[in-house]
């Protein structure tokens, strides 16, 4: 055979091989995207129920009255001017994932372009190795990291991510906090959402959408229904209102970024998925196109033989 012949039929070899590794990768990230919608959506409706009770309070002013004690849930109503801004990006801890990451990265930047932030004025906490890699590289002040977030992240794992914001919130490491992370429209698309979650504020409980982040739409709280509904309950407080405002406070924010890691990581499974299908069908264009080629190298080559072999015949008659 000659060379170039075992050199087409070495590369059709090795694309049918790749084809097969992210054939395999599709299967496993769309297994995974299946197994993590059923979370999502159940987690959406507890998610949703504590933000309304929470919104309610706020529009009756019990939670901001509650907020004058000295509780550290309480105080991330405290509104303070603004030295530093906070920014918790949650990226993948992995590639392979198509645009998921350089979306996210794009927002933050736009974000930052949009808010006249920069690395003075501004600090990052990272979930997801690619977010810390990121912005570490460029000299931004990566106060927080966080990686491993599991496949089908566990109500756990949010724990420490919401103590530690909670916590330099109430240290004033910032003053304002905003949350960046792709949301997951379907299984072909998903959107970057970039708002505003502390303080904790009428505003801040809506993001860009007039949504509730990570709530499906036909449940979602709009920006009317916080600042101009009316609120008529009264509420009575026992033990009292600052440790019940406390509690409720504790269990949104910890359901606010549970929601979130839910969200993102439902993205990023779609978004692999979505890639591995891209590489497979372009590895099946590549070995259409060398193996079309491989059979005309071969033709050629064939009749060069048949027309050498009958030349010679010739010369011997």
């Amino acid at each position: 055979m000659p060379a170039s012949l075992a050199a087409v039929k070495h590369k059709i070899e090795s694309t049918k091989s790749t084809r097969q590794i992210t054939s395999a990768m599709q299967m496993v990230s769309t297994a995974k995207l299946n197994q993590i919608q059923h979370h999502t959506q159940t987690y959406e409706v507890y998610a949703e129920k504590v933000k309304q009770m929470l919104a309610d309070l706020v529009k009756s002013h019990s939670a901001t009255s509650a907020a004058s004690q000295d509780d550290v849930y309480a105080a991330l109503f405290k509104k303070r001017p603004v030295k530093k801004t906070g920014v918790l990006v949650i990226t993948s801890d992995r590639g392979l994932v198509g645009s998921y990451n350089s979306n996210i990265i794009k927002e933050t930047l736009a974000l930052m372009e949009k808010h006249n932030l920069n690395k003075d004025n501004t600090v990052f906490l990272t979930v997801g190795k690619t977010g810390t890699e990121f912005f570490t590289k460029r000299g931004m002040n990566v106060v927080y990291q966080y990686s491993g977030i599991t496949d089908v992240p566990k109500f756990g794992e949010t724990l420490p991510i919401v103590r530690t914001a909670v916590q330099m919130y109430n240290d004033q490491v910032f003053d304002e906090m905003y949350m960046v992370y792709s949301h997951y429209v379907n299984r072909i698309s998903s959107k970057v959402i970039a708002h505003n979650v502390l303080p904790i504020t009428e505003q801040s409980m809506i993001d860009d959408e007039g949504k509730v982040p990570a709530a499906k739409e036909q449940d979602a709280l709009t920006n009317s229904d916080v600042t101009d509904a009316h609120v008529s309950a009264e509420y009575e407080f026992e033990p009292s209102d600052t440790e019940i405002v406390s509690a409720l406070v504790e269990q949104y924010a910890e359901s606010l970024i549970y929601g979130a890691l839910l969200d993102a990581k439902t993205s990023e499974h779609s978004s692999s998925a979505n890639a591995m299908r891209s590489a497979s069908d372009n590895a099946n264009d590549i070995i259409s196109t060398l193996e079309l080629q491989y059979n005309r190298a071969r033709q050629a080559a064939i009749t060069t033989e048949i027309t050498e072999i009958t030349g010679g015949m010739t010369a011997q008659e």
